[in-house]
């Protein structure tokens, strides 16, 4: 069993005079205590992951494809997810108070206490784990655990201390098909490395944009809150807006080099570049009109181009195959 030790300063929480003050934090009853907990889970987020690991998952096992596998993958992927994600709200919990878009977050608003959503994210992470090595494999085991401690232990600390934890957090955050790809294959089936490495490559660099887009539109309240992320330290954007365009372009030449891995074919080369062409037209107008409006349009492009190319990829090598 995991264990959590919180230390560090009270979790008394000052009332709320400005943007960058804390919150008041008494114990008050939510109207729903199932609803608090699951918002410590961040479904939206976990939604997505898992969209991931299912996609691995098939794309390596292509027509051989074990049903109940899948299942039990995503059951234990969906398990780790959340703990991870409710560890991450215990230790930004100060943080959070700070800011506006998180201060009514359950641990901030005092609804659940720390001690709760310890024993909730390490019973949680620690349930994911032992199912995935109870009834998948060793090696999704070993990703999900790699996922877990670089999202909660490496990545979020980092949010404090440097503006390029953007990039670290990126490698947890293109772990989740590498579950799914292992869980099909292990460490050794066909295009076992080659594989999982495109996919990490695609979620690794699609990233990147995303987040920066979220921290350009909230720079203000990222900052009141203490968080380093590189919009804050960069108040005429161009290094974000830099950083963003060379990321977006990156990902257009994977269209090439995805089936030269084994996954793929014209089919999702003409498409993923399609794909990558809209999303680097949204990070190239942030670069030259540098506003939050510019930003949210990077934002809602990067939504829309991660399914899709991995939509292409299902279909090709799914159905055209």
């Amino acid at each position: 069993m995991m264990k959590v030790t919180l230390t560090g300063e009270t979790d008394t929480l000052k009332p709320l005079t400005s943007a960058a003050s804390a919150v008041s934090a008494p114990r008050v009853h939510s109207p729903s205590r199932f609803s608090d907990y699951l918002e410590l889970t961040k479904p939206r987020i976990a939604v997505m992951a898992l969209f991931t690991v299912g996609a691995g998952y098939l794309l390596a096992a292509g027509g051989a494809a074990e049903w109940r596998v899948l299942l039990h993958t995503l059951l234990g992927a969906g398990l780790v997810a959340a703990g991870g994600s409710a560890l991450n709200q215990l230790f930004e919990r100060r943080i959070d108070a700070r800011m506006r878009r998180t201060l009514k977050r359950p641990l901030p608003a005092g609804r659940i206490s720390p001690e709760e959503a310890a024993a909730f994210g390490a019973g949680l992470a620690g349930a994911g784990l032992a199912y995935l090595a109870a009834t998948v494999s060793l090696s999704a085991t070993v990703a999900a655990a790699a996922t877990f401690i670089a999202y909660a232990f490496v990545y979020t600390p980092m949010k404090t201390k440097t503006a390029w934890n953007t990039v670290v957090g990126a490698v947890p955050g293109a772990l989740p098909p590498v579950i799914g790809w292992f869980a099909a294959q292990g460490w050794s089936g066909e295009l076992a490395w080659e594989g999982a490495l495109a996919l990490f490559a695609i979620l690794f660099l699609w990233q990147i944009p995303h987040f920066l887009a979220i921290a350009w539109m909230y720079r203000a309240d990222y900052s009141a809150g203490g968080l380093k992320m590189l919009p804050g330290c960069d108040p005429s954007g161009k290094r974000t807006a830099f950083v963003m365009v060379l990321t977006a372009a990156s990902l257009i030449p994977l269209g090439f080099l995805v089936p030269l891995a084994g996954l793929g074919s014209w089919f999702f080369t003409v498409g993923a570049i399609v794909f990558g062409a809209m999303f680097l037209r949204r990070a190239v107008e942030f670069a030259r009109d540098r506003t939050d409006r510019k930003a949210r349009r990077v934002l809602h492009s990067s939504l829309f181009y991660l399914p899709g190319v991995f939509a292409l990829l299902m279909i090709d090598v799914l159905l055209l195959k």
